[in-house]
């Protein structure tokens, strides 16, 4: 039993998640549950599809997972008995996107990796350390390279750029926007623009009159969480006709994972649109 015990030990490893909590961790986890969207992404990069054996019903991509892995529930309603059922030996969950009472009971009963994430630099130490974790760091390394080289390419045009300013809006009815010390935000900056909101917390409620008088040169309306789509940007187009409203893709501005590294292009994409409806 004491022989047991010291090879149980030894093949442990010790991380400290970006919450400040000591996660013990096996030095080669095999049943991974992912509770994030956006690293059940990168936890296929990083060819964990063996490892991975439950997902949240909001983890789309890849598809193949989407249709194939079990589901544990949404990403703030847990089906916990399920989980405790699938024995996890790791569970990956984020300090945003979960609800903190079920984390912290399922923290009780398994080794729970949270991610918190509001810059760039959160978000590649982030991959860099869910790679160590889940013994795939050269993988970690090829998908960082990834992302490090999308952004070194993104041209920037100081002259267009830095007199840019843009409302990021995720919620209609109410009007919410992307604020201060959000990922959205990190992303924006990121891409040589600048939010209008930044210097409220988090995701504000703002109304109409707030919005006028930011006076953003671009409004973005965000294809997630609320699904704005074609006939919300006539509707605000309408509304705001002195502020160049666009949809983007929600998904390109808040996912934190792998999917980082098509965000430049698709930023690329978006200044030619703006362009051509000047």
């Amino acid at each position: 039993m004491e022989h047991q015990l010291k090879t149980y030990i030894r093949n442990m490893q010790t991380s400290v998640d970006q919450t400040g909590r000591v996660v013990n961790v096996d030095d080669s986890p095999h049943r991974i549950i992912s509770l994030v969207p956006s690293q059940s992404e990168l936890l296929y990069d990083l060819g964990l599809t063996t490892e991975v054996i439950g997902i949240t019903k909001f983890c789309i991509h890849p598809q193949e997972w989407f249709r194939t892995k079990q589901h544990v529930g949404g990403t703030k309603k847990l089906n916990l008995e399920l989980i405790r059922s699938l024995n996890p030996d790791l569970i990956i969950a984020n300090k945003e996107e979960n609800e903190q009472l079920q984390i912290e009971e399922l923290a009780k009963e398994f080794p729970v990796w949270i991610s918190d994430i509001s810059t760039y630099s959160d978000a590649k130490r982030m991959v860099l350390a869910l790679g160590t974790i889940t013994n795939r760091y050269f993988e970690a390394i090829r998908v960082l390279d990834k992302i490090d080289q999308a952004f070194d390419a993104l041209p920037v045009n100081e002259e267009q750029r830095k007199i840019l300013s843009v409302a990021y809006l995720i919620w209609d009815k109410p009007m919410m926007a992307a604020g201060g010390n959000t990922f959205i935000n990190g992303m924006l900056e990121s891409c040589g623009l600048t939010n209008v909101f930044s210097h409220l917390p988090r995701y504000p409620e703002i109304s109409s009159e707030q919005l006028m008088s930011a006076k953003p040169d671009l409004l973005f309306l965000s294809s997630e969480p609320f699904p704005f789509s074609e006939k919300h940007l006539k509707d605000f187009s309408n509304r705001y006709p002195g502020i160049k409203a666009l949809c983007v893709d929600g998904e390109l501005f808040s996912w934190y994972g792998s999917r980082l590294q098509y965000l430049p292009a698709y930023i690329c994409k978006l200044f030619e649109q703006i362009e051509s409806v000047k």
